[in-house]
């Protein structure tokens, strides 16, 4: 499994869907990369356990909060659950693009 290369991300959150571009380059068991979205862009870094991602993120809009990402890989696809702080938690897909 290679998570490496630019992925279009879905989060179906309680706010209607959110879109995300991602760009991933894993290094062993971490990886590295950014996201760009409507909150704008930011760098991220996370585990690498097999096919599955993990790794977490500060937002400020619309409200502080920390997201903690979970995505499994399969081919040009991705799935998993984002925990939206106090919020539960929400579903996301992901096609590499």
């Amino acid at each position: 499994m290679s998570a490496d290369g630019n992925w279009k991300i879905t989060i179906n959150s309680p706010m209607g869907a959110q879109e995300v571009e991602a760009s991933i380059t894993t290094n062993g068991d971490t990886f590295t990369g950014t996201t760009k979205g409507r909150m704008g862009e930011q760098s991220v870094e996370g585990k690498v356990n097999g096919d599955t991602l993990t790794w977490s993120a500060a937002i400020q809009q619309p409200m502080p909060m920390t997201l903690e990402f979970t995505a499994t890989v399969s081919g040009d696809s991705m799935s998993g659950n984002v925990k939206l702080g106090a919020f539960g938690s929400a579903p996301l897909t992901g096609v590499r693009v």
